[in-house]
């Protein structure tokens, strides 16, 4: 099978099957690319059809022999999200769960199908509910769900009365929020799956300053180039955001290279339940992946506590990890 360059192939007996939600583009689209590069089955869980299959053509184009799936899924619609988890499940078994989809900085407040906030109600939310309901594959396993976390987490708070909420609404500062609320809910999670004594892992991990312009275009031979064979490949996430100029982009990776971090917290064999992962070098901006810290705030378990009710509440998805042992 072919292998990302300096990156082992999966043997047979660690072949895994790893679900990636927004696999169609940016960081999503090259976590599954990589995943499928080391001989790993990948399950793409999209919102777009179109877009799922023309990733699909474009991973096959890098990876011949890649073995790929789809689910649709919606994350801002929580009816999706049951009829996604549904699906999943007559796929066979799930070794792991890669919650990469997300909203980024939308300059208008925005609402999911359900009326919650637009980027807490997918980034957090939707994947919270998707969690939960997918959690029985992982346990039939013990796999692992991977979170996508932030360093954007460092600067903002919850609304202690309100996490889920927006209030005077900034999109960055929102999406800064739901990404510590991904964290919050990550880490908590797997706190308590330890205290059931669930084999599920519950890790996150981030990509650091990471951009489409920077990503590496490779030809199936791995040679720089276009993507595939010829034709650029479905990896742009639509944009960067206004902020980013000349300076950001001079201490940035591409999201190749920020999907490592990720895959390696997907599917790495020194990866345990808790830690959080991201790019080693300065500010955790870049650089190879390593167990990164966090801020307090992240691990903070009475904010975690409170957002999870909420979670629960919104979402209609109780975790029932007492059974889960």
């Amino acid at each position: 099978m072919s292998s990302e360059p300096g990156e082992p192939s999966a043997s047979d007996d660690a072949r895994r099957t790893v679900v990636v939600t927004g696999a169609s583009a940016g960081l999503g689209y090259q976590a599954a690319e990589q995943l499928a590069a080391a001989g790993h089955r990948v399950v793409l869980a999209t919102r777009n059809p179109e877009k799922a299959t023309a990733a699909e053509q474009s991973i096959r184009a890098v990876v011949p022999d890649a073995t790929l799936e789809h689910v649709h899924l919606d994350l801002a619609d929580l009816g999706s999200v049951r009829s996604a988890a549904d699906s999943l499940a007559a796929l066979g078994p799930v070794h792991a769960v890669l919650n990469n989809a997300g909203v980024v900085g939308s300059r208008e407040r925005r609402s999911t199908a359900e009326g919650h906030e637009l980027q807490i109600g997918t980034n957090h939310l939707g994947h919270f509910a998707w969690t939960g309901l997918v959690l029985p594959l992982l346990t039939a396993t013990g796999g692992r769900v991977v979170h996508l976390g932030s360093i954007s987490h460092r600067w903002v708070t919850l609304d202690r009365h309100d996490p889920l909420g927006a209030g005077h609404y900034n999109g960055y500062r929102q999406y800064a929020r739901s990404k510590l609320a991904v964290m919050l809910f990550g880490f908590e999670l797997a706190q308590r799956l330890a205290d059931a004594g669930s084999p599920v892992t519950s890790v996150v991990a981030h990509p650091g300053l990471a951009l489409d312009s920077l990503t590496g275009r490779r030809t199936a031979t791995g040679r720089p180039g276009t993507h595939g064979v010829g034709t650029p490949g479905p990896v742009s996430s639509g944009g960067e955001p206004a902020w980013i100029g000349p300076g950001q982009r001079w201490i940035a990776q591409g999201k190749d290279a920020g999907a490592v971090p990720l895959v390696h917290a997907a599917v790495g064999t020194d990866v345990r339940s808790g830690q959080y992962w991201g790019p080693a070098g300065w500010f955790q901006l870049r650089g190879p992946a390593a167990v990164v810290p966090a801020e307090p705030r992240a691990h903070d378990r009475g904010e975690a506590a409170r957002l999870w009710a909420a979670s629960e509440d919104a979402s209609g998805v109780a975790f029932a990890l007492d059974a889960l042992g």
